[in-house]
C-alpha cells in the first residue's frame, strides 16, 4: 500500500508545483490560483508584462506570428534553423534547395509540437521507370507510410504511345493537370507541353459493352476494379500528354498491374490456339514480355469503339471536369465532382474485402468519388476543418502552399508544398490550406467515399452556445457574433482580387 500512496502524494506535488508556477494574471482575468482552497476566494494579482495572461487553468497560447521564416525567392544566407530565440545556425553541409522547399520543417512554427508522420511526397524523389514513348514514377506507402488509403502515379506518353491493355484490382481515377499551369514553372527541354494533352481511352465492361472517349487537360477518369482499359496519347499536342493516377489502396504498385502482354507471354502456344480457334501462325508475334509502355501511331481524332452486341456501357468512364464553371468567392474558386454527377463511381460493387480507410466504412457495396479542384488567391487560405469520414489526398499544381495537420494531443507538424508535391491528411485530423506565395495556389483533392463531409471550425463555433465557447476561449461578444454559421470554406482579405468579388 505503500507505492500506491507514495504516487497520489508525488502526483499532487507535481501538480501543485505547476499550478503555482503558472503566469500571473491580469486584472482582467482571474488569477491562477496555487491550491484548490483557494479556488472561491483569490485576490487578483498584479499585471504582468513578461508573461502572457492565464486562463483558469492553463497560460494563454502565444500571439506571436508564425509566418514562414523564408520564401522560394530568398537568398541561402537567410536559411537557418532559428525563429526568434530558438534553435541556431547550421555547421554542417547542407541540402540548400530543400531548405528553400521546407521552411517549416527546418525553423518550424512554435505552434507545431509532438510527433506526425510525414504527409508530403514530391514526385520529383519517386524513382522513375523509363519507356520508349514515356514514363511513369509513382508514390505509395513505399514512400509515404501515411497516405495507406491512396496511391498515385504520375504518367507520360509521347504522341501516339500505349499504355497497354490492363486491368487492375483497385479501382483507377485520373486527373489531368489543369492547362499550362505546372510546366510553365518548369518547362521540359525540347517538347511544348504546357496544355498537358488529350488522352484516348479505351474499356469494356463485364457485361461485353465498350467503350471510347478523348478526355483533354481537366479532365477525369474513372475504371473500377478489374475493369480493362487502356490509353494513348493523341497528337494534338506535340509533347503528347501527361496525367495523375490515383487509386484507392496506398499499397498499391504500378509494377503489378495485369497486363494483356505480359499474360500471353506466360500462357502455352496450344493453349492461345484453342482458346481463340486460331492456326499455329496467328499468335506467332505476341511480344516474348511485357510492353507496359511503347510507341504507336497516334489514334484517329474521330475513332469511334467497334459495335457490340451489347451496346456501350451505360454511365461513361470520363468526365470533363474542364467544362464544369467553379464556385467562386472573394478568396478563389472550387470545382467539384462526385458520384452524383460522375454517375459510374457509384455503380460497381466492391470486393468482398474490407477496404482500408477512407474505405473502411461500409459503403453499400459501392465504389464512390469525391473531387475537388481549388484555387486559392494570394494570402488565402481554406478554412480550418476537419473530414469525420474520409483520409484526403491532394495533389499542388500551382503556387506555394503550407498545411499544418493537428493529430490530436498535442501533435501537430506544418509542412510547405510547391507544384509537383503530393499531400495527405488521414481521417479525423484538423487542418488548413494557406497560400504562402505570391500567386495563385491551385490543388487537387481526392477522397473516396459515400458522401462528402467536413467540419468547419468556424461554423461549429458559431452554431454552438456562446457561453460555452467563451468558457472555452474567451472569446468577446463581438467576437462571437462575427463567427460564421455557414461554412466559409475558403477565405482572405477583404480586399480580394475584382475577379472574385
Amino acid at each position: 500500500m505503500l507505492l500506491p500512496v507514495f504516487a497520489s502524494c508525488l502526483s499532487a506535488f507535481s501538480l501543485a508545483t505547476l499550478v503555482s508556477a503558472a503566469p500571473a494574471a491580469s486584472s482582467s482575468a482571474a488569477a491562477v490560483p496555487s491550491s484548490a482552497s483557494q479556488l472561491a476566494s483569490s485576490p487578483a494579482a498584479s499585471q504582468t508584462v513578461s508573461a502572457p495572461e492565464a486562463t483558469a487553468t492553463v497560460p494563454y497560447a502565444s500571439a506571436d506570428p508564425n509566418a514562414p521564416m523564408w520564401g522560394p525567392d530568398d537568398s541561402d544566407t537567410t536559411l537557418a534553423p532559428i525563429r526568434g530565440s530558438l534553435g541556431a545556425p547550421i555547421m554542417g553541409p547542407e541540402n540548400y534547395p530543400l531548405e528553400q522547399q521546407n521552411p517549416d520543417l527546418l525553423a518550424p512554427p512554435t505552434t507545431d509540437a509532438g510527433s506526425v508522420s510525414n504527409a508530403k511526397w514530391p514526385f520529383s524523389l519517386s524513382h522513375n521507370r523509363m519507356q520508349t514513348g514515356g514514363w511513369a514514377r509513382q508514390e505509395n506507402i513505399g514512400v509515404m507510410p501515411i497516405a495507406t488509403s491512396m496511391a498515385s502515379v504520375n504518367m507520360r506518353l509521347e504522341p501516339g504511345a500505349i499504355r497497354e491493355l490492363h486491368w487492375h484490382k483497385t479501382s483507377e481515377v485520373l486527373g489531368i493537370c489543369p492547362q499550362g499551369t505546372r510546366h510553365q514553372q518548369r518547362p521540359c527541354a525540347g517538347a511544348d507541353i504546357s496544355s498537358q494533352g488529350s488522352t484516348q481511352v479505351t474499356s469494356v465492361d463485364a457485361e461485353g459493352r465498350n467503350f471510347l472517349a478523348t478526355v483533354g487537360p481537366g479532365d477525369l477518369w474513372f475504371f473500377p476494379p478489374g475493369i480493362p482499359h487502356s490509353l494513348q496519347a493523341t497528337n494534338d499536342s506535340a509533347g503528347g500528354s501527361e496525367f495523375i493516377l490515383v487509386f484507392d489502396d496506398g499499397a498499391f504498385s504500378e509494377d503489378s498491374t495485369f497486363l494483356l502482354t505480359d499474360w500471353l507471354a506466360h500462357v502455352p502456344a496450344e493453349v492461345i490456339q484453342k482458346n481463340f480457334q486460331a492456326n499455329p501462325d496467328a499468335f506467332s508475334h505476341i511480344p516474348a514480355k511485357e510492353l507496359y509502355i511503347f510507341p504507336s501511331e497516334p489514334p484517329s481524332s474521330d475513332a469511334v469503339a467497334p459495335d457490340s452486341p451489347q451496346g456501350q456501357v451505360p454511365n461513361p468512364f470520363t468526365f470533363a471536369l474542364s467544362k464544369v464553371n467553379g464556385t467562386k468567392t472573394a478568396a478563389g474558386s472550387v470545382k467539384i465532382v462526385d458520384s452524383t454527377s460522375f454517375t459510374v463511381c457509384s455503380g460497381y460493387r466492391t470486393p468482398s474485402r474490407r477496404l482500408k480507410s477512407p474505405l473502411n466504412l461500409v459503403l453499400s457495396g459501392k465504389y464512390h468519388l469525391h473531387m475537388c479542384e481549388r484555387l486559392l488567391i494570394h494570402c488565402c487560405c481554406r478554412e480550418l476543418h476537419w473530414h469525420p469520414t474520409m483520409d484526403e489526398w491532394s495533389f499542388f499544381i500551382e503556387g506555394q502552399g503550407r498545411v499544418t495537420i493537428f493529430a490530436s494531443q498535442g501533435n501537430a507538424r506544418t509542412f510547405n508544398y510547391q507544384p509537383g508535391d503530393i499531400g495527405f491528411v488521414p481521417t479525423a485530423m484538423g487542418h488548413y490550406v494557406e497560400n504562402t506565395g505570391n500567386t495563385t495556389l491551385r490543388y487537387l483533392e481526392i477522397f473516396n467515399t459515400d458522401k462528402y463531409q467536413d467540419i468547419s471550425l468556424n461554423q461549429w463555433l458559431a452554431l454552438t452556445p456562446p457561453d460555452l465557447v467563451k468558457a472555452h476561449l474567451q472569446l468577446s461578444d463581438e467576437t462571437i457574433a462575427s463567427l460564421s454559421k455557414t461554412k466559409p470554406v475558403v477565405i482572405g482579405p477583404k480586399d480580394a482580387a475584382p475577379e472574385y468579388q
